[in-house]
């Protein structure tokens, strides 16, 4: 398995983030995490990102112990919902900081400038750029190591309906070139259209594992709107 999750679980000042969670991630899923807010799906993507430590359980990627950062950075891409690049430097700048950070090749920055189309922004600071534009050069960092799962936070929130087509699309380029995705959402439509398996999280539990097909005829599908 890529990715083997054993009672992963995170606590809060005052309440429960994440309830011990066991599962596996096979390579080339893609696989959405739905719940309402608070659920717990941006702490899961966190823990797996290892952007935070779990209070229990542990995470292997590909072998590896999450607690070994320096090598699960480069094996995990994560994609925060709210970007977080430096914003007062340009979209190059930003590239290659993390390139160097992540003793990445230079010219992988070129081939991402090219494959997202940022060449022509390239000099432009983030600052100025649209949602989208941040959108695609937050991917485009994510992928600078070439990592096996890439993890983004509800994707395409805020986005007009073109550029959310353009993320669509290039996430189903990824999946097809071999990634592993998983990303959270509250889109019924985005959720049928990408993924292959669904994780409903409610209070921090994991209340459904299974396919797509499985998950929008479930009686936990039907519950969500009742638990709102």
């Amino acid at each position: 398995m890529l990715l083997e999750i054993h009672n992963l679980a995170k606590r809060y000042d005052c309440h429960r983030g994440l309830a011990p969670i066991s599962l596996s991630v096979g390579s080339g899923e893609l696989i959405a995490i739905v719940g309402h807010n608070g659920a717990g799906k941006s702490t899961l993507l966190k823990l797996l990102a290892s952007w935070m430590p779990p209070d229990e359980g542990s995470m292997l990627i590909e072998g590896i112990d999450s607690r070994h950062r320096s090598a699960v950075v480069k094996k995990i891409g994560f994609i925060p919902e709210v970007p977080n690049l430096f914003e007062f430097f340009s979209v190059e700048y930003n590239l290659t900081l993390f390139a160097s950070l992540l003793n990445t090749p230079l010219h992988r920055v070129e081939t991402l400038l090219g494959e997202f189309k940022l060449t022509s922004h390239r000099k432009t600071k983030v600052q100025a750029l649209s949602k989208g534009l941040k959108q695609r050069v937050s991917i485009a960092r994510a992928l600078l190591a070439n990592p096996s799962v890439l993890l983004l936070d509800e994707p395409t929130s805020g986005l007009d309906f073109e550029t959310t087509r353009d993320i669509y699309l290039l996430l189903g380029a990824m999946h097809r070139a071999g990634k592993t995705i998983i990303f959270t959402s509250h889109r019924p439509e985005e959720i049928k259209g990408l993924a292959t398996r669904i994780l409903l999280l409610h209070e921090g539990n994991l209340a459904f594992d299974g396919s797509t097909q499985d998950y929008f005829q479930s009686a936990p599908h039907a519950q969500l709107y009742a638990w709102q």
